[in-house]
């Protein structure tokens, strides 16, 4: 009985969800209006200041309190030398691949007397 009234309660919810809405409320003050001076300010920007710098001076620690949440330096060493050794195999193919005075599309071939228009 109580699992029935329950669905009921809760299709009756979702249904409401996409009701028109008759009235669209319109602000009257924004967040600009709230704080007048740059004295109410500054406690709130001091206080945002430290929160906003210490994971960019932490590394970005993740929660783990590590550099990019790696607990182990070993990991971080395999991780930053398998990027670099990728790196090196796609940099010494990609040296010979398209020289720069080739044309890379190939030329273009226009028709008798439209050239360069």
């Amino acid at each position: 009985m109580f699992r029935s009234l329950f669905t009921l309660f809760a299709l009756l919810a979702s249904a409401s969800a996409f009701a028109p809405v008759a009235f669209v409320p319109v602000a009257k003050q924004t967040a600009l209006s709230a704080m007048p001076s740059l004295k109410q300010a500054l406690p709130a920007v001091a206080a945002a200041v430290p929160a906003t710098f210490l994971p960019s001076m932490a590394m970005a620690t993740e929660g783990t309190n590590e550099w990019l949440g790696v607990d182990d330096l070993r990991l971080l060493a395999v991780l930053f030398v398998g990027h670099w050794a990728i790196l090196s195999l796609y940099l010494n193919w990609s040296k010979d691949q398209n020289p720069e005075d080739e044309d890379f599309f190939g030329e273009i071939d226009y028709p008798k007397g439209t050239q360069g228009k």
